[in-house]
Parts: structure tokens; sequence; C-alpha cells
């Protein structure tokens, strides 16, 4: 498979983790709200062909009033070997002013719910595969 369709795969698997955090289509289209991806850095460690069943496992690894850095794994589902690892930063924007804005308390609090409940920040560890925390100004 090449590039494109991971990246396709790993986008799915980005709106579908918004929408468990309450950012669905509906929500930023009423309230003219986005998520602008500042920083993605991924890495490919197996190739897939055509016919693979995948799954996308994600993992929050931080979370700011206005920024979440979380990292997706896609596993070959077969064998159970990770095929690609992509992080992310993302921001909330306000679409009206294209400025950064605040997560509405109810995203905030599954936010939080999700990184306490990642076993490797338990002790704020990152996994081995974290990149750096990239700064936003006013963040």
């Amino acid at each position: 498979m090449n590039v494109m369709w991971y990246a396709g795969k790993l986008d799915e698997a980005t709106w579908n983790i918004f929408a468990s955090w309450g950012m669905t289509a509906r929500y930023l289209n009423d309230l003219h709200r986005g998520m602008a991806a500042v920083q993605q850095n991924t890495t490919y460690k197996k190739e897939l062909f055509a016919g693979d069943v995948v799954s996308v496992r994600t993992k929050i690894l931080d979370v700011r009033e206005r920024v979440v850095r979380f990292q997706h794994e896609m596993i070959h589902d077969e064998s159970s070997e990770v095929a690609a690892i992509s992080e992310l930063t993302a921001v909330h924007i306000d679409l009206t002013t294209r400025k950064a804005c605040a997560f509405p308390s109810e995203v905030l609090k599954r936010l939080r719910k999700m990184l306490a409940s990642n076993p490797n920040r338990r002790d704020r560890s990152l996994p081995s595969s974290a990149g750096s925390r990239l700064h936003i100004l006013g963040q």
C-alpha cells in the first residue's frame, strides 16, 4: 500500500477519535469550530498489502486548554504487528476569527479522562515512540 492509503486510514481514525470527544461534524459546523493539525509525524514500520485488515489504537499524550497531542498506532490485525505510528498535535480553532480557542468543558473533561486512562501517563512518562512537545504561543 502506498503512503496515501496509510494517511487515509489514519485520517479516518482521527475523525473517529474527535467524535468520541464530542467533536462531531455537527458540533464543528454548528459552532463554527475546526481542528488544525499543526504537527504530524508518521513512521511506517511494516508494509501492508491489499486486503490486509487493520485496526487503529489511539493514545492521548497531552491535553491543554486549546491543544491536544495524540498518537495513532495502526495494527495489522492478523499478525498484531504495528504497521505505522502517527503522532499529531492539533489546535481547536474558531473558524470565524481564525484563532485558537478553548475546548468546551465537556470535551476537556473527556480528553483528560482519556489521558488519565493511558497507562504510560500514570507516571507522566510517554511512549518511547512519542516525539517532543510542540510549543504553541499562548499555551
